[in-house]
């Protein structure tokens, strides 16, 4: 029989989902895979910044309790950003909301209206009227995510039963990190439904980049591409865009772009 102490000290050099199943072997590794030991590693260097920038206290009376408020999403910075640690693996992920791309023309309400929505966590989404230059650019250091960890870039979006022109000409996804550049295109058919607002078809470019897809939370999403976050501090740009069309086009709602961790096949 191991001392309890070494039992954490095991259990911390593997993985949130491998310590909470050791919990049920017996109660030493129950006790073991409590200890603050065990989640103090499988929480982010940068935690208590991330803790400090909450909106809203956080509660937690252990380390363990901590991991689990942070692995539920917190709304930080503001409110312009939710951070979320993934359960099994403990690696980052980002949603940067739509007040924190670069829109163009998007403080002009002519162009574009920003309204809260009940579906979002932020306190406003933005809600293409018109224009004929869609362009919608966002960037993330990859010093604020896991090292070392292959990410999906993606926008998360809807389409109102009142769009038009969005399906006339495709739009060009681009992803971009250091001197490597990928870009595909996508087109959004925008039809009335009562399920959801709007559907989306990916075309051209590799089998993930500018597919679209329904998430799990009613938005709908589209795949601006992957990057490795490696050991250097690089920043990630993404865009999409769509310039040449020349032609109005309304009814896009943007909430925001988000990074998290892909994995293998998806």
């Amino acid at each position: 029989m191991l001392p309890e102490d070494c039992l954490s000290v095991i259990l911390s050099f593997t993985s949130p989902h491998d310590a909470l199943r050791s919990s049920l072997v017996s109660s030493d590794f129950r006790s073991a895979a409590e200890s603050d030991m065990v989640w103090e590693r499988f929480l982010p260097s940068d935690y208590p910044e991330i803790v400090s920038s909450s909106v809203t206290p956080l509660e937690f009376c252990s380390k363990k309790e901590l991991f689990q408020c942070l692995a539920d999403s917190v709304l930080i910075d503001g409110g312009n950003k939710i951070f979320r640690l993934e359960k099994s693996s403990g690696k980052k992920s980002y949603i940067l909301s739509a007040k924190e791309l670069s829109i163009t023309w998007s403080s002009n309400p002519l162009y574009w209206t920003w309204i809260p929505m009940s579906e979002s966590r932020f306190s406003a989404v933005g809600v293409l009227r018109t224009t004929d230059w869609l362009e919608i650019r966002g960037s993330i250091m990859t010093r604020t995510l896991t090292p070392n960890t292959t990410y999906g870039a993606y926008l998360i979006m809807k389409i109102s039963d009142r769009a038009y022109g969005l399906d006339l000409l495709p739009l060009e996804t681009t992803l971009e990190v250091g001197n490597q550049v990928s870009c595909s295109k996508v087109v959004l058919q925008h039809r009335q439904d009562k399920k959801q607002m709007g559907t989306l078809k990916g075309i051209e470019g590799n089998k993930k980049q500018g597919t679209v897809s329904e998430r799990g939370d009613g938005w709908m999403e589209i795949e601006l591409g992957k990057f490795f976050s490696g050991e250097d501090d690089e920043q990630v740009k993404m865009s999409l865009t769509e310039v040449k069309g020349c032609h109005l086009k309304g009814g896009l709602v943007i909430q925001g772009m988000e990074f998290r961790p892909k994995h293998h096949g998806k």
